[in-house]
């Protein structure tokens, strides 16, 4: 890329008009005086490759990729790191000045980043975590809290085979716990996770009995429409230190941000503020 060129960056998806990224990027953009833009783009899936291709010639440093096209992406990709290898999937891509394409998957961590800034006491070597919910993000949760050293996870799913599948990957240190027993596994646990969109605007509530939550506990919840859901709201009542799932959208686009625009960009209560609106 030529230096006269402002860099551009964005995300792609289908639907997009819902994503809180170009607010986010386009904060640390203003703030941190930065040329460059980073817009949304709605692309469908048999478009998917040929957009990606065509980026780079139109001045595109890379982009975010969210559903559903966070496998094709990685299939697409010259190079893949470990963390995106190991999830199947890719969130973020850099297009290099070689003409390669990068994959890398910041969800984790964004999960790590959150949790470790919204409960600063907290100690993932403490105890086991709870999981509830084996789709793309738990797979994600469940890799990076392996790595930083929690002891053993209890996974829970409605759909029990998606629970095994996810075991049969990482091994022994996954225990599959049926969803009618969901609720016990909580009183075990050190970390409890919601990675379901249960509790979601728009979606059912998550019903589990959350009679097991106590203090000591820490809780957080990926959904973040509405910041406090019931889930969050029950582990408040019980004590717990609840981390809500915005900061693991903020915390996954610092990576991205940082390759694209060459500076390091801060998550604080500011951009909180901008991404919500207020």
């Amino acid at each position: 890329m030529s230096e006269h060129r402002i860099p551009l960056a964005g995300v792609i998806g289908d639907p997009i008009e819902h994503s809180l990224s170009p607010r986010l990027h386009g904060y640390w953009l203003k703030t941190m005086g930065l040329p460059g833009h980073y817009i949304p783009m709605r692309v469908s899936v048999d478009n998917l490759e040929q957009v990606i291709r065509t980026l780079p010639k139109a001045g595109f440093v890379g982009c975010n990729v969210t559903i559903p096209h966070k496998e094709a992406a990685l299939k697409m990709a010259d190079l893949v790191t470990d963390r995106a290898a190991l999830m199947g999937a890719a969130n973020t891509l850099i297009f290099r000045n070689d003409g390669q394409i990068h994959a890398d998957n910041t969800d984790g961590y964004g999960f790590i980043e959150n949790l470790r800034q919204g409960a600063p006491s907290w100690d993932p070597k403490a105890g086991p975590a709870a999981i509830l919910g084996a789709g793309g993000a738990a797979r994600a949760i469940i890799a990076s809290l392996l790595e930083i050293g929690v002891p053993e996870i209890y996974l829970s799913n409605r759909t029990r085979t998606r629970a095994d599948g996810l075991r049969s990957e990482f091994g022994t240190r996954i225990h599959v716990i049926d969803w009618v027993q969901a609720g016990n596994m909580i009183d075990e646990a050190v970390t409890v996770v919601n990675t379901t969109s249960l509790g979601m605007v728009g979606k059912p509530e998550l019903r589990v009995p959350l009679d097991g939550l106590k203090p000591g506990q820490v809780v957080t919840d990926l959904v973040y429409t509405p910041l406090q859901t019931q889930f969050l709201q029950a582990a408040n009542a019980a004590g717990c230190t609840t981390v809500d799932g915005l900061g693991m959208l903020l915390h996954q686009a610092a990576p991205g941000f940082e390759r694209w625009f060459g500076q390091r960009p801060v998550v604080d209560d500011g951009l909180r503020r901008a991404v919500l609106g207020k």
